[in-house]
């Protein structure tokens, strides 16, 4: 089985587990592709935990699910230097934390203080941690899918920008439809009863991590010519110096994307275009994923948030405005 072929068997896995969410499932892979992390919002009870697990459980790799709270400390996520005794001589041991897995759901990142962000950021873009003055190197394949509640605000910390930034990218999941609902049902159903089943379970092929890489060699090779290149920095300067466009664009931004947006952009769009078969991008590439891209990297202006324009809003109004490569 060819690599495309590999990951198109995870993707349906994914889906036929997390029914009526092919959104997150696409991005999670994309992520996963351009070994970046995500940061995921959604209201509880929409799939996110369920979609990481999903994804573990359909490769070769070690989850863990770190839930995050005020009091967390550094070492409840990083691991600790233990004493232990070794014929009557006391030494120190580092214990590895949860972070040391291949997926990990950081759940309602957004609760915890910041000693533990900044615990995250060294391991979300130098994929190592520093304990007690010596460095430990993560998994080489390793992904954070970080989820934050919208609605809940008590007890939150939010995000610096700085570790927004490192974000891949920003993905909304929202309700499934009825007919999707209602598919949930039947297979909840399912799953308890052949839990109570006497039947030994069906061991379905993982995915190996070999292949995850081979994969992500065939993306670094797809093509993407100067026009769409150009494409992808006239979006990005469009949201700095919105002014040249219109007088509006330039109401609704305070700061516009950074260049590791640009080096995003770019990367997701050549995953996007492996993932649909293909061996160059399009202008068309970089529009499907540009909204996940610069959601959380604009910083709106008092007038769209008292407008009530969300980021979204600007990235379609950009997205009208910024001419397609002829």
């Amino acid at each position: 089985m060819t690599p495309h072929q590999s990951i198109q068997q995870l993707q349906k896995q994914m889906n036929a587990s997390i029914i009526g969410q092919e959104n997150i499932v696409e991005r999670l892979i994309i992520g996963l592709l351009a070994n970046g992390n995500l940061l995921v919002e959604g209201l509880p009870g929409l799939a996110k935990t369920r979609a990481v697990r999903a994804m573990s459980k359909s490769i070769e790799s070690d989850f863990s699910r770190i839930q995050f709270t005020p009091d967390l400390l550094p070492s409840d996520v990083t691991g600790s230097e233990n004493m232990y005794e070794e014929n009557g001589e006391y030494k120190f041991r580092f214990e590895e934390g949860p972070i040391f897995g291949n997926v990990i759901l950081a759940d309602e990142i957004n609760r915890a203080p910041a000693k533990v962000q900044a615990a995250m950021l060294e391991a979300m873009e130098e994929r190592q941690v520093t304990v007690a003055g010596k460095t430990h190197k993560l998994p080489e394949l390793f992904i954070v899918m970080a989820t934050q509640n919208p609605v809940e605000q008590e007890g939150t910390y939010p995000l610096p920008e700085a570790q927004k930034d490192r974000f891949l990218m920003h993905v909304n999941i929202t309700y499934p439809d009825a007919a999707s609902e209602l598919a949930v049902l039947d297979l909840v159903r399912q799953e308890k009863s052949r839990k109570n089943t006497t039947e030994p379970k069906k061991e379905e092929q993982k995915l190996s991590q070999s292949l995850i890489f081979d994969a992500r060699e065939e993306i670094d090779a797809i093509d993407s010519s100067d026009m769409v290149k150009q494409y992808v920095i006239d979006l990005v300067f469009a949201t700095r110096y919105p002014e040249k466009y219109n007088e509006e664009l330039a109401s609704l931004i305070d700061i516009g994307v950074s260049p590791r947006a640009s080096l995003a952009l770019e990367q997701c769009s050549r995953v996007y275009a492996w993932m649909q078969g293909r061996t160059h991008t399009t202008p068309e590439d970089v529009r499907a994923v540009v909204h996940d891209i610069f959601r959380h990297r604009i910083t709106p202006s008092y007038t769209a948030q008292a407008q009530r324009i969300s980021n979204d809003d600007i990235v379609d109004k950009i997205l009208s405005l910024v001419a397609l490569p002829a």
